[in-house]
């Protein structure tokens, strides 16, 4: 493992590269050439048994040099490459100016939680895969950092309390009831308003930001950022409604008909947690990534002086799967009191669908990885508490459906490995909730809502986005989803 190195080393080495670039008239060749910057991070011998976020964020002379590395290509094949198409060659254009405002305004254009997106979404898979200058290095981990650079500015405008209310068009005199306050409702509620329409928000919960607050960790994404991102919407006119179940406390139909909602976005998420399906699952200490996030996050269960929340205690945790849900388990067993932490992963770390930072920073904090390992049964002791899980070894065959290489079991080769809590990280599937109370609702036998190009159900007047259409999915291709279906309502409401 290579040096960690702090805040002010990588600070150091940026104003001498600074001290070289400023004011020098670069070509677009020598861009290339500027080293890269890495993101500072917290001590993790220190970070692994504390809630504090990881990352730390930019410099301001690491996010100069940073944007001094962009070309600002004429085709802009990142922009094309981002879900919401935020305009990244002129937002990058701001930063080498030193204008950090106008940066973050032009991001706001098309995106109004560039904060969140830069923390959390896998920007090397998309508009960072797509970088002119990571191609022309042959090294995608080289590409212009987007990503670091959009969270940099947004948190640049958050601390210096220069954050402004987008503007609304004047009263158009109609309703629209988004349901569910996650990265897609929250953008479709922020386009509608934006248009002029009243904008109501019901979430389940008792607290708004849907998988943001109850999913992602406070490590990664501190809850006060999406909090900050939430009263900016209410700033603008959107008004929330919290601990408030659509298809309980009211169906969808009676917020249409008899609430009088003109149009109606279902944005609920995919929150029904996959299990094994092998013996011994419902011992006590086996839990679904659901769960395990969710008493941390929402509940707030480390914190032992103020939250009543039960926490669970375990020395040896084992976490299943390898996605970026996997990681946050993993690493919140550290910091729940784990003092070892196994991740078990029936492919190689290249399979891995996690993104690589959360990999990486999971392994610096201890997390002992398993790969082409997966469990064949739990095993527990005669109170039907969680003692061990009995794994089995693989190897990887040929490439399946997606692309990669399948796993394929090795008889005989099973194994004990002594765990007292167990965390499944495999995926989600929809909640039947909405399909259930809602005639005439389309789903697909996976319980993912049906919808055409423009996010249009089978319903009139009601659209759906996010994972309750695509699947577990990330941040920004839910953001995507929310554009497009908030674009379709406004253009259906101007009709109306």
């Amino acid at each position: 493992m290579s040096e960690h190195k702090t805040k002010e080393m990588l600070q150091s080495e940026a104003e001498k590269i600074w001290s070289e670039l400023e004011g020098k008239e670069l070509k677009p060749a020598d861009r290339p050439k500027i080293p890269p910057q890495e993101m500072p991070s917290r001590d993790p011998i220190q970070r692994a048994h504390e809630m504090g976020e990881v990352a730390l964020g930019y410099t301001e002379t690491q996010a100069r040099v940073e944007a001094e590395r962009c070309m600002k290509c004429g085709a802009a094949p990142c922009k094309k490459g981002c879900p919401v198409g935020v305009p990244i060659p002129e937002f990058i254009s701001h930063i080498q100016k030193g204008d950090f405002k106008g940066a973050v305004d032009t991001i706001k254009q098309t995106n109004l939680l560039p904060a969140i997106c830069g923390r959390v979404c896998p920007q090397e898979k998309q508009c960072q895969s797509q970088c002119t200058v990571g191609k022309m290095l042959r090294s995608p981990e080289k590409a212009v950092a987007i990503g670091r650079l959009e969270r940099f500015v947004a948190d640049w405008e958050r601390n210096n309390n220069l954050i402004t209310v987008p503007k609304t068009a004047p009263d158009t005199g109609k309703k629209v009831a988004v349901v569910g306050s996650g990265p897609a409702g929250l953008t479709v509620a922020a386009d509608t308003r934006r248009a002029g329409h009243s904008v109501t928000v019901f979430e389940a919960f008792q607290k708004t930001g849907g998988v943001m607050v109850y999913g992602i960790p406070e490590f990664r994404l501190p809850k006060e950022i999406v909090a900050k991102e939430v009263e900016n919407l209410k700033k603008m006119g959107v008004e929330f409604k919290t601990s408030f179940l659509v298809g309980r406390t009211e169906t969808l139909e009676q917020l249409l008909d008899r609430e009088g909602y003109d149009a109606a976005f279902i944005g609920t998420g995919a929150g029904l947690p996959k299990f094994l399906g092998i013996d011994g699952e419902n011992l006590i200490g086996v839990f679904s990534a659901n769960e395990y996030l969710t008493r941390a996050n929402l509940m707030k269960a480390y914190d032992r002086e103020h939250a009543d929340t039960p926490l669970y205690e375990a020395k040896r945790v084992a976490v299943f799967g390898g996605g970026n849900v996997a990681m946050d388990g993993a690493r919140m067993a550290l910091r729940l009191g784990a003092e070892k932490v196994y991740c078990v992963y029936r492919r190689t770390r290249a399979e891995m669908p996690a993104r690589a930072e959360e990999v990486a920073h999971a392994i610096e904090e201890g997390v002992d990885f398993h790969f082409l390992e997966n469990p064949t049964r739990f095993i527990g002791d005669e109170k039907g508490k969680l003692t061990g899980v009995e794994l089995l070894n693989y190897e990887l065959g040929e490439p399946d459906a997606s692309g990669r290489r399948k796993p394929v079991a090795i008889p005989g080769t099973e194994h004990i490995l002594e765990i007292d809590a167990a965390v499944v990280a495999l995926g989600n599937e929809s909640n039947p909730l909405m399909a259930q109370t809602t005639a005439g609702l389309n789903v697909t036998k996976r319980g993912n809502i049906i919808v055409d190009e423009n996010q249009k159900t089978s319903i009139p007047k009601v659209w759906a986005g996010g994972d309750i259409v695509l699947g577990a999915a990330t941040v920004i291709l839910a953001m995507g989803e929310g554009r497009r279906a908030a674009a379709s309502i406004n253009e259906y409401l101007a009709g109306k």
